[in-house]
């Protein structure tokens, strides 16, 4: 603290530098949480996703299997058993491909790219460009 009627000083070339690299160190500190947060957001959504990609499978299995198992003999009333059974299948390969085909799609919507710090890093790259002119 300077007294009264005496000029303030000024930080030095060496201060100033090494304020700046403190607080660029700070910065991509922050970036790389940043970048964690975001990857951990993305994970949680993937989990999810493949979370329920499982239940379906099991919960469509069990009920494909009886489901399966009533609608072929309800065919072997009117025709071949053999027959009604490769109707069926063909039915439940159809079903099953629609399911993979909606799980895929949702697990393209995960981002392994963290958008928001690739986003800040650029900027925080111009301004450094900046900087030196």
């Amino acid at each position: 603290m300077s007294s009264p009627g005496s000029e303030p000083v000024e930080p030095s070339l060496g201060q100033l530098v090494g304020e700046i690299g403190e607080d660029l160190s700070k910065l991509l500190r922050q970036e790389m949480e940043l970048a964690k947060s975001e990857m951990r957001t993305e994970a949680s959504k993937a989990g999810k996703a493949a979370g329920m990609l499982g239940g379906a499978g099991v919960a469509g299995h069990m009920a494909a299997l009886f489901v399966t198992l009533a609608v072929m003999f309800g065919l072997g009333n009117l025709i071949d058993l053999g027959w009604a059974a490769l109707i069926v299948a063909v039915i439940w390969a159809v079903i099953g491909a629609v399911l993979y085909v909606t799980g895929r799609n949702r697990l393209r919507l995960v981002s392994p790219k963290p958008e928001q710090t690739v986003e800040t890093l650029k900027e925080d790259a111009q301004w450094a460009r900046d900087l030196k002119k």
